[in-house]
């Protein structure tokens, strides 16, 4: 088995893995290694099942691969992470999963709370209004005392 192939197979569990995240609503934050298990769990067993039914039609075989795929994923966020498959409950952030720590703390070092569903629009304006000030800043636009007086603007603003 060469190099090339291993890293072909691993490219395709991660295709197939991201491609199952994707069809499911709502964020499944998990590792790399996660996502490339669950592609290549579903790629197996979905191509060993539709080559027996379906006597090596590529169409069904791939299809079938990633519906397996979805069912892992559906798998894991129900009996891992111990949310609802469907509604508003699945589109919540996880409390408990693979990795779900780690990002939470990603999430709130940057000042953005992981358990609010849609960010404040104030907030929002106000944070995107002071990185475009900070970037003008830094591109040499506004010196010192003009950077420092529009921010405080903007501060009293929201």
């Amino acid at each position: 088995m060469s190099a090339g192939l291993v890293i072909a197979i691993l490219f395709s569990g991660l295709l197939t893995g991201a491609l199952a995240r994707l069809a499911v609503p709502g964020p499944d934050p998990m590792p790399l290694w996660l996502t490339i298990a669950i592609g290549l769990s579903g790629s197996i067993v979905g191509a060993v099942l539709a080559r027996a039914l379906f006597h090596d039609n590529g169409y069904v075989i791939s299809f079938t691969s990633l519906g397996f795929a979805i069912g892992l994923v559906l798998a894991y966020r129900r009996f891992v992470q111990h949310r609802p498959l469907w509604g508003p409950g699945a589109l919540r952030f996880p409390q408990r999963g693979i990795g779900v720590d780690r990002y939470r703390e990603r999430l709130q070092s940057l000042g953005i709370d992981p358990d609010a569903r849609t960010p404040d629009p104030a907030q929002a304006r106000k944070t995107r209004l002071l990185a475009m000030l900070d970037e003008l800043h830094r591109a040499g636009v506004l010196d010192d005392d003009e950077h420092t007086t529009k921010r405080a603007a903007i501060e009293r603003q929201f």
